[in-house]
């Protein structure tokens, strides 16, 4: 006798008119499966329908009162049935346009009556075991599929650690609470998904700028100490030194070779590099003017703005909340694009929400 794994969905059922037909089915598979039998199309479809999850294989005769197999198969189709079961059309004549209709509709296999029992036991279980297989191994691959998923969140976070840990330890070297660079991730997260400015930007893409903004400092860690830790106005000569941090930053991030196959990259190198320039074209390095700054490089660089503003440092107080928007409406810490201001000045009470503590 064969055996077969009934811990599994193990069930076929049999529709068909003829309770000769039906019985002969059975007695042919009953050592192999549990059997489960319609005696129309419409019985056979509403089975299916309540306990599809229980079927193996499905035997559909042709020719039947009210509802006929190809009806049936049709109903079947559009609820994409035949990819998870195999289904066997039982038929006394073969047609050459019913069965290209069957196929069409995704019948596995056309069986002819009288059927010969130990071929359609062969061909049944060989058919049954290849869907058996597909579903463990398409299993398998989600399974896989959701590991390296979990994995890739791990990493990215990994990564974000790291690039973390390096923009606070240097926010730490210029004498600057740490938290800068969360509010900065923060603010420009905001910006993208609650503005216009992030309106043509995927999830992925807004994260990865989120992220990307984190490292816009990150070239200050080739400023020395004199310059950047200096308590007082910087001199001209001074100035012009700390000015290199944003070119110093896209050396120091193309020299990570991780982050060069990061999406984030080149978001990151634009930050950093692009972080000061101006609308009005009078900012550095590069003196680009209007919408030749990326969204993004304009997004971050208001941030860093108002961050600067509304935070305590060594050498000030942190300002109000109402003197932090009269100095960047004025135009006091630079010229910015009039509609980041307008969307700025739209969603600004929510975001001056993370400076509660400090005020």
């Amino acid at each position: 006798m064969e055996q077969h794994n009934r811990d599994n969905f193990n069930t076929i059922l049999i529709i068909d008119d003829d309770f000769v037909n039906r019985k002969i089915l059975a007695k042919i598979f009953s050592d192999m499966y549990e059997i489960r039998e319609a005696a129309n199309g419409s019985a056979g479809l509403s089975e299916i329908l309540t306990n599809r999850q229980k079927f193996c294989a499905i035997f559909l005769d042709v020719v039947m009162p009210g509802m006929n197999g190809i009806e049936v198969l049709r109903h079947l189709k559009k609820m994409k049935i035949p990819e998870k079961i195999p289904i066997f059309l039982i038929t006394a004549e073969y047609e050459d346009e019913m069965a290209r209709e069957a196929y069409r509709l995704g019948v596995m296999d056309v069986i002819i009556k009288p059927v010969v029992s130990y071929v359609v036991r062969r061909r049944v279980k060989s058919v049954v075991e290849l869907f058996a297989t597909r579903e463990r191994l398409h299993t398998v691959i989600d399974n896989q599929n959701t590991e390296l998923l979990k994995q890739a969140e791990r990493i990215s976070e990994l990564n974000r650690g790291m690039i973390e840990a390096l923009a606070t330890a240097i926010e730490f070297r210029n004498e600057e609470s740490g938290e800068h660079v969360n509010r900065i991730y923060f603010i420009t997260k905001f910006m993208l998904e609650n503005t216009e400015f992030g309106e043509n930007l995927s999830k992925e893409e807004i994260n990865n700028i989120a992220v990307a903004s984190i490292m816009h400092d990150v070239g200050k860690i080739a400023i020395p100490d004199a310059v950047l830790a200096k308590p007082g106005r910087l001199t001209k000569e001074e100035f012009e030194v700390m000015k290199t941090h944003t070119t110093q930053g896209v050396v120091l991030l193309e020299r990570i070779s991780q982050l060069r196959e990061s999406a984030m990259f080149d978001y990151a190198c634009d930050i950093a590099r692009h972080h000061h320039e101006r609308w009005d074209g009078r900012g550095y390095p590069d003196h680009l003017v209007e919408n030749e700054i990326s969204p993004w490089a304009q997004i971050v660089s208001l941030a860093d703005v108002y961050d600067a503003l509304s935070s305590k440092r060594v050498y000030k107080k942190a300002f109000s909340r109402n003197k932090v928007l009269e100095m960047i409406w004025a135009g006091e810490c630079g010229v910015f694009n009039p509609q980041l201001l307008d969307s700025f000045f739209a969603v600004e009470e929510q975001i001056s929400g993370i400076y509660k503590e400090e005020a």
